[in-house]
């Protein structure tokens, strides 16, 4: 990454670039995830959403509109890994058993190669408060907290507490959890509620949970209702955000089976590229699926594909990817009505049924066309509208 590039991304702060190739194995390390270390570009936007016409492999693919923030800097992606067979592997791996792990069980083979997945408050905390920043501004009805926090629990288990604690500390008054909604939704329905009897609704089982157990979650349901049952409690929560969470392996048959129930997700780095390139196959593919990554002084977009050589100066690939990360770009300097003007454009082009060889494959009745002669049709699309608005 020459450095005269990096200082024009700082001196024009908003930019938009496109794929690069990451090699597998070795070679060089990306240049995407240097960029976004660099420029501390913290939150990856990923938003997913339906556009007519687009061929997919759902009945309803219309269904899913959500937008994904994935933290950007840290978990495995921070790149902090041994080679197999390196001394430092080993200087690790023996540190591990003869310290950390010594006396236990547990052991890493020798043969191992080693990475680290740090996760912290600081970087879990900004990620989940963009999120929750933009579900408001954009009136999003959910937020969830996607994580494998059943085992890996310091981690990821740590990225769905810390969500909470700013969810809570941070946007009470415009936000309930999944746990609080249950509590002031039985409470509402029956007023003359216990918390005992509250806590058996929400905890199937509790009549042989130990004592300490249950004395811990009473408390927590009279804390609830003594803390926001005047402000959320009468129905008030329905009109909240919801702060929910998800098991990462979860929310991949969740977002197919009960689209309409997701709106904002908000993930540790991992879990964030799966999901959205998952979320992405149902509209119509990475060919049309368009990224941000954003931090507090700068922002870089980009197409979510990667690169494809072999079709390099064929003029032949979906544009969709870039010129939507380009519609990204316009909102967030502002600029809604150019960007609404070039997203309406190009659904009434897809409509048409003028498209790239991609979608043409899967479109009965379509007309395959070059990329430049989509941005055409594109073109005289958006002529047409702008004609239409003057009438």
């Amino acid at each position: 990454m020459p450095d005269e590039t990096v200082d024009a991304f700082r001196d024009f702060r908003v930019s938009i670039k496109g794929p690069l190739t990451t090699p597998i194995g070795g070679g060089i390390r990306s240049l995407n995830v240097t960029l976004r270390q660099t420029l501390d570009l913290y939150a990856c936007l990923r938003p997913v959403r339906y556009y007519e016409g687009v061929p997919s492999a759902m009945k309803h693919p219309e269904k899913l509109n959500v937008v994904i923030f994935r933290e950007n800097t840290e978990d495995v992606y921070a790149g902090i890994e041994w080679k197999q067979g390196s001394e430092d592997a080993k200087k690790i791996i023996d540190f591990l058993n003869n310290e950390m792990l010594k006396g236990t069980k547990k052991q890493v083979r020798a043969d191992s190669g080693i990475g680290i997945k740090p996760i912290s408050v600081f970087g879990t905390k900004r990620l989940v408060r963009k999120a929750i920043q933009f579900a408001i501004a954009n009136k999003r009805k959910t937020v969830t907290l996607v994580h494998k926090g059943n085992i890996m629990k310091f981690t990821e288990g740590a990225f769905q507490e810390w969500g909470y604690e700013v969810a809570k500390e941070e946007f009470r008054k415009e936000i309930v959890t999944e746990r609080e909604s249950w509590i002031l939704g039985n409470k509402d329905a029956n007023p003359k509620l216990t918390a005992q009897e509250n806590a058996a609704m929400i905890e199937p089982g509790l009549e042989i949970a130990p004592e300490d157990f249950k004395k811990k979650l009473y408390a927590e349901i009279q804390s609830v209702l003594d803390s926001i049952g005047k402000t959320h409690g009468s129905g008030e929560w329905k009109k909240k955000i919801l702060v929910n969470d998800r098991i990462a392996d979860s929310i991949f048959q969740q977002v197919i089976i009960r689209p309409e129930d997701y709106d904002v997700l908000a993930t540790p780095n991992l879990n964030g590229d799966y999901i959205s390139d998952a979320c992405a196959a149902q509209v119509g593919g990475l060919g049309i699926a368009p990224g941000g990554n954003v931090g507090d002084g700068y922002a870089v977009f980009e197409a979510t594909h990667g690169t494809a050589p072999k079709y390099a100066d064929k003029d032949q690939v979906n544009p969709g990817s870039v010129i939507l990360s380009g519609v990204m770009l316009l909102e967030f300097l502002g600029w809604t009505e150019a960007a609404r003007l070039i997203e309406n454009a190009m659904e009434a082009t897809i409509r048409q049924k003028t498209v790239t060889y991609d979608f043409e494959r899967q479109m009965q009745g379509a007309k395959k066309v070059k990329t430049s002669e989509f941005a055409d049709h594109m073109i005289k699309n958006m002529d047409g509208l702008v004609a239409s608005a003057g009438k």
